[in-house]
């Protein structure tokens, strides 16, 4: 019997071993945690959750609760593990990190179609592989994909938030609610007034930051992971607009809406921890802590997590990849998660699940599936492996060159568009509805051809 080598345990490795397990196929996971250490992690359990404990909206008509419904017609595994260690977070699917990672973890030592093997892979290995390493590859094996590859890594960073005890907040001025009453009120807020932000402001873009290495001080951030205090450096109102949005937020104790307002989402199952949304930072940790307890409400709150940053590694998919993630210039050879260029919790499982299930094809003498790009795993699939949408032209002397690939996450810009009349084409949520709709459709009539 063919066995697959899959390097990796974290989300998208975890779900291929998972797909593969259940098809009957005998599975290597190579797992270098916790022999060797990321910098970010900090268990050795598979599928652990890194920075936010949040996958996203699960509501169907939002492009990432699509893809999760998406995940549950093609049977995923780890949205089942999701759902049942949730948290609550109104309108979002939050975990409770701890208790999903070792579900997951004893799902995976428990089930003998895998061997999970803690040990640093350092070459691409002969046979049928899947490389899940993620964003956090080890130097050593990120020279092995390199010298596969034939081309340049890119690399950005990603941060991480603080996360405080619950007990150590002071909820005289804190209170719970949702934006828009939308969902439970499962959400601690903290409101600023004109005053208070603006001396957070001034804490915050005069605080010492962490220093970068040499090697890191090209690399750039991604759009919707920018550390607090880079998206305060863009001006004294991004915060405003951006993670401190005070929009909808009503304190029902005093009917006003605040001139901003720090969320804190769930983070535990013990509803004990709690983690400052859009918060991931690079300050320095005193910095943090005194930046922490300026807002109200968090005087005295007990950090019991600093925000750190990481560096993400991942290929150039369009050059590398076909829409299936089995590379071009190997057979039986697949990427998944987010080292294909792809950001985001759900997409690292979805892609992991879509490589999996692709791998069992090839064993079993099946042409690789590509989805269509009515759905939103086969839109982004097709997004991350298309190098036409890179192609650049120059106004200047016409020459054709290709630009790096952005990470990107689930959105409807990608989908195929859905032609609508004229009177409907600004009506978004009707637009979103009939591209649900239309994806749900197009997918179970899909799979019944296989």
């Amino acid at each position: 019997m063919q066995e697959v080598k899959i390097i990796g345990a974290g989300l998208a490795g975890s779900e291929a071993a998972l797909q593969l397990a259940k098809r009957g196929i005998k599975v290597k996971l190579y797992e270098m945690r916790p022999n060797k250490t990321t910098g970010a992690h900090v268990t050795s359990d598979c599928a652990e959750f890194v920075c936010s404990n949040s996958l996203g909206s699960s509501d169907i008509t939002n492009a990432s609760g699509l893809l999760k419904k998406e995940m549950e017609i093609l049977g995923g595994e780890l949205i089942k593990f999701a759902y049942e260690n949730s948290v609550p977070a109104g309108n979002a699917l939050a975990i409770a990190r701890e208790d999903f990672s070792r579900a997951v973890t004893n799902k995976i030592e428990n089930e003998p179609n895998i061997e999970l093997i803690r040990k640093e892979i350092t070459e691409i290995p002969d046979g049928n592989v899947i490389i899940a390493s993620g964003p956090l590859t080890s130097d050593k094996f990120a020279e092995s994909i390199k010298d596969f590859t034939q081309s340049e890594h890119l690399h950005f960073f990603d941060a991480i938030a603080p996360i405080v005890e619950i007990d150590s907040i002071n909820f005289d001025k804190a209170f719970w609610g949702s934006r828009y009453d939308k969902g439970e009120a499962s959400y601690i807020n903290c409101p600023l007034n004109k005053e208070e932000y603006e001396n957070f402001y001034n804490i915050l873009i005069n605080a010492p930051r962490i220093e970068q290495h040499d090697v890191d001080k090209n690399s750039k951030y991604f759009e919707s992971c920018l550390p607090v205090e880079v998206l305060a450096s863009r001006g004294i109102d991004t915060l405003r607009f951006g993670p401190m949005k005070p929009v909808g937020l009503i304190d029902k104790r005093y009917g006003v809406e605040n001139y901003a307002v720090v969320q804190l989402r769930q983070d535990n199952s013990a509803k004990t921890l709690f983690n400052l949304v859009g918060f991931q930072t690079n300050l320095k940790w005193g910095a943090q802590k005194e930046l922490i307890h300026s807002i109200p409400g968090l005087e005295e709150a007990n950090i019991v997590r600093y925000g750190v940053m990481h560096r993400n590694t991942f290929i150039n998919s369009p050059q590398i990849l076909n829409p299936t993630l089995e590379t071009k210039q190997r057979q039986n050879l697949f990427f998944a998660g987010q080292i294909t260029g792809t950001e985001g919790y759900t997409e690292s499982i979805a892609t992991g699940m879509f490589a999996g299930i692709n791998m069992a094809r090839r064993i079993s003498k099946e042409d690789p599936i590509v989805l269509p790009r009515e759905t939103m795993l086969g839109a982004l699939t097709f997004y991350i492996t298309d190098i036409a949408h890179l192609k650049h032209i120059s106004s200047r002397d016409n020459s054709v060159r290709y630009l790096p690939l952005q990470p990107t996450n689930s959105n409807w810009a990608i989908v195929s568009p859905i032609e609508l009349d004229k009177k409907d084409r600004k009506n978004k949520k009707l637009k979103t509805e009939l591209l649900s709709k239309r994806s749900i459709e197009t997918l179970i009539e899909f799979i019944k051809k296989y």
